[in-house]
């Protein structure tokens, strides 16, 4: 099944239906990586955040993390209770059908299906952190005090 992807004007309409203290910035050129986003944007990686959906049981939990850090499965698997095995990073067709958005573009809320948060306690370490903005051209500015109270995500220490 082909679903419609959504776009940052998407994202734009959530931020001001929901009252959100954020703003989203065009980027120069594409970003689709973390250092990518990190050079059009002049900031370090740690200040790019990445959304990563992860299936733990089978259910979805959208992963917020900074920099280039990658995501170990032993503290999710020991927050769940659960084995490593039991946590699959989502599939790109899974991502898109479960946010609305591609790869490389994911926000940190507004997605297409509501999906528990789990976010990195480094990130919080931060005053104002970027993430994805809808597609690979756009990114989000928003204070990490904000995107905690958005998101209501639980804090753990992941990476």
């Amino acid at each position: 099944m082909i679903m419609q992807l959504l776009t940052p004007k998407d994202l734009a309409e959530y931020i001001e239906q929901h009252d959100i203290s954020a703003e989203l910035i065009p980027a120069r050129g594409d970003t689709p990586t973390v250092a990518a986003a990190a050079t059009a944007l002049g900031v370090t990686t740690d200040e790019i955040i990445k959304t990563l959906i992860f299936f733990i049981r089978g259910e979805p939990h959208a992963v917020i993390t900074n920099g280039l850090a990658a995501v170990p499965t032993r503290p999710l698997a020991d927050h769940f209770g659960v084995g490593k095995r039991q946590i699959k990073l989502a599939r790109a067709q899974q991502v898109i059908e479960l946010t609305g958005y591609p790869v490389g573009g994911v926000p940190p809320f507004g997605h297409r299906s509501a999906i528990p948060v789990l976010l990195d306690r480094s990130v919080l370490a931060l005053n104002v952190i970027y993430g994805g903005g809808g597609d690979d051209r756009t990114m989000l500015k928003i204070s990490t005090r904000e995107l905690h109270r958005v998101t209501a995500a639980t804090v753990l220490p992941i990476t």
